[in-house]
């Protein structure tokens, strides 16, 4: 049986004409601490969002805990939980009632749901505050909530889109704890994007790094070291991807500055 949680083979994602993911190939096993690194705008977003059947790709296979994510949509979401960059918690609700609803969108049995859910609000330190309402809490305590929240319905597969964005360095360190004992208690496969380089370079069994929608190389942090001769992560992911500043959409600000000046000089 084979040992890989998800596997994507010769992907491609086109906007028109733009090629967005091109012909990107991986693997990530069972268990494994993945981290999936690149610029603004390289193509990190786009491949998440077609894992978690958010988007379709223009061509190539994906398989995600054995199922195809455009045939079997429905058991490719019961597969994983996401924890998205932007906050998407329920304000105006409880803690408990929010991770209620999340339960009851996946259909898991009330006595079961009641159990994981006190489970995961200690898991995360927050089963004094499980009965107060979502915008009293602090950055810091939303992000616990919403790994919580994804867990609920115990996926084989955490996705975490730049988790600890904005966070302080304490609840940072602290957030990577509780994720580093879930995929070492329930052998749960952790796929991540982060900009901080150290958080890959601790955390990470594997690291993949894209850019302009081409996977660009993939190993251990040491291996990535020796193969660009560098002595840090970040020196390698500088080497391979460039030291020119990017805007959101991926392009060089440099690039965008010597346009906008050719344009004013008609």
């Amino acid at each position: 049986m084979s040992n890989q949680i998800i596997i994507v083979n010769n992907v491609v994602k086109k906007f028109k004409k733009f090629t967005a993911v091109d012909k990107v190939s991986f693997t990530v096993d069972k268990g494994e601490m993945f981290a999936f690194l690149g610029p603004n705008g390289a193509g990190k977003t786009t491949t998440i969002r077609m894992l978690t059947t958010l988007l379709h790709p223009t061509s190539g296979r994906l398989v995600i805990n054995g199922f195809n994510p455009l045939k079997e949509q429905q058991e490719v979401r019961s597969s994983f939980g996401i924890v998205f960059q932007d906050f998407s918690l329920d304000n105006e609700l409880t803690a408990l009632e929010n991770l209620r609803f999340h339960a009851a969108l996946y259909s898991v049995p009330k006595k079961l749901a009641e159990e994981r859910i006190e489970y995961l609000l200690k898991l995360v330190d927050l089963w004094d505050r499980r009965n107060d309402f979502i915008k009293t809490y602090s950055g810091g305590m939303k992000r616990r909530l919403e790994i919580a929240r994804g867990l609920v319905h115990h996926p084989k597969i955490l996705f975490l889109d730049e988790p600890t964005l904005g966070l302080d360095p304490q609840t940072r360190n602290n957030m990577w704890d509780y994720i580093k004992k879930l995929n070492k208690d329930e052998g749960m496969t952790v796929f991540f994007t982060t900009h901080y380089m150290h958080e890959a370079e601790k955390y990470a069994d594997r690291i993949a790094i894209i850019d302009h929608g081409k996977l660009l190389t993939i190993g251990t942090a040491d291996q990535l070291r020796k193969k660009t001769k560098t002595e840090s992560l970040e020196d390698a992911f500088l080497k391979l991807t460039g030291h020119g500043i990017r805007d959101e959409s991926g392009k060089s600000i440099d690039a965008l500055r010597t346009a906008a000046k050719s344009w004013g000089n008609r």
